[in-house]
């Protein structure tokens, strides 16, 4: 992959990255080295790189979801007003991409699922999502429509999953990290 990075050069022997803040790259190296071997040398850094700007896009976003302040009724009230009308519209859109039909849309506020698909094709969805990015969100429809096709967690159905969204483990991974304090700042 091609990144966009500077260099700064100075009486140094060796050639290094660095990823500040901002997520810039940064090539420190000699006065000698040729665009060339800059060029390489961030092109054999790529998984680095790549792993390190993952990470820090994490840690950013773990930081604007940490906020531990408890919902009110009110809160909880207003999240379920804002899925009653965002839900609706991720869910046509997905199962015309999914190919799949469904029922009822309902919103709960619930301790322990984010969503579930019915036999019948009704989908249950959290309101708590509302405060989770969008990606999130649309991970959790997409994966109650691919129910409509395989009503378990089977290989086949995580292969349904990744045919319309390959990430989805970011997503659940986000859950996995930010799940608890959303579900306490509702529950205590």
């Amino acid at each position: 992959m091609n990144y966009p990075y500077s260099v700064i050069r100075s009486n140094r022997r060796t050639t290094t990255l660095q990823i500040n803040r901002d997520m810039q790259i940064i090539v420190r190296t000699s006065y000698y080295s040729s665009d060339s071997e800059i060029r390489q040398y961030v092109q054999a850094s790529s998984d680095w790189i790549d792993k390190t700007l993952k990470k820090m896009r994490l840690e950013k976003t773990e930081t604007a979801y940490d906020c531990k302040e408890p919902l009110t009724d009110a809160d909880i009230e207003r999240l379920a007003k804002e899925a009653k009308s965002i839900f609706p519209k991720r869910v046509a859109y997905y199962a015309k991409i999914i190919g799949v039909s469904y029922g009822k849309i309902t919103i709960r506020c619930q301790k322990t699922r984010w969503g579930s698909c019915s036999r019948a094709g009704n989908l249950n969805f959290n309101c708590l999502l509302m405060l989770a990015p969008q990606k999130v969100i649309d991970y959790i429809v997409v994966h109650e429509l691919c129910h409509r096709k395989e009503m378990n967690h089977s290989k086949r159905f995580w292969m349904e999953v990744a045919a319309v969204m390959p990430d989805y483990k970011e997503q659940e991974e986000w859950l996995r990290i930010h799940g608890d304090v959303l579900h306490k700042r509702a529950f205590g």
